[in-house]
């Protein structure tokens, strides 16, 4: 695996990608952070390091209000109007290109799959709701993904329970006790790692089972 940065103008202002290049890559997942954090957050580290060893070129995607050290994100239209503004970057390699994101990011990456012709979306920590309002539900966003989806789901997110997610053609993979972060109680009866373990697997797995990764 190899490691690079890379800058990419947008109209929303100076975006940013980090490269885990695989050797004889058979495609690339873009994955983009939520509003609360940047591409340190644990599951995305954890794909960075263990996918590129499985044939998948991971880019982490860090959006221009990130880069710019701002602390509160862009509106939903600013976002995926960076996210557009990147996808030419993303697709230079000449691989598939699986959109993803945790949070907010997946929503962006819902909204913009079609469009863009992504190879399938993965949603890490998908925000069904916002907590303690399931009136608000953002299940259109996930449903009219409209590419084959992967939703990789903490069972006691408040954002969105695996069990309140509706039915669609969506797969989705529980991480039990995984809070919004996937961060698990020290008491649970699986280990932080294991955790991630769980979700680089059914990432993995999935990502080599679409049409592109085969």
């Amino acid at each position: 695996m190899t490691t690079r940065t890379e800058s990419v103008d947008t109209p929303a202002g100076e975006a940013r990608i980090t490269w885990h290049t695989a050797r004889a890559a058979k495609l690339v997942l873009a994955v983009s952070h939520g509003a609360g954090g940047g591409i340190e957050a644990r599951d995305l580290q954890a794909l960075a390091a263990a996918l590129p060893a499985r044939g998948i070129t991971v880019a982490l995607v860090e959006q221009p209000w990130r880069v710019a050290g701002k602390k509160v994100a862009a509106a939903p239209k600013v976002l995926d109007e960076g996210w557009r503004a990147l996808w030419p970057a993303l697709a230079k390699p000449g691989l598939p290109v699986v959109a993803g994101g945790r949070s907010a990011g997946a929503r962006v990456a819902c909204r913009t799959a079609v469009e863009l012709g992504a190879a399938g979306v993965l949603a890490l920590a998908f925000p069904l709701h916002p907590p303690g309002r399931p009136e608000k539900s953002r299940a259109a966003e996930l449903t009219g993904a409209g590419r084959p989806t992967l939703v990789v789901q903490g069972g006691r997110d408040p954002f969105g329970r695996p069990e309140e997610f509706p039915a669609g053609e969506h797969e989705l993979v529980e991480i039990p006790y995984g809070d919004h972060g996937f961060a698990v109680p020290k008491k649970a009866d699986l280990t932080q790692d294991e955790a991630l373990g769980k979700i680089t697997d059914a990432v993995g797995r999935w990502l080599l089972a679409l049409p592109a990764g085969k």
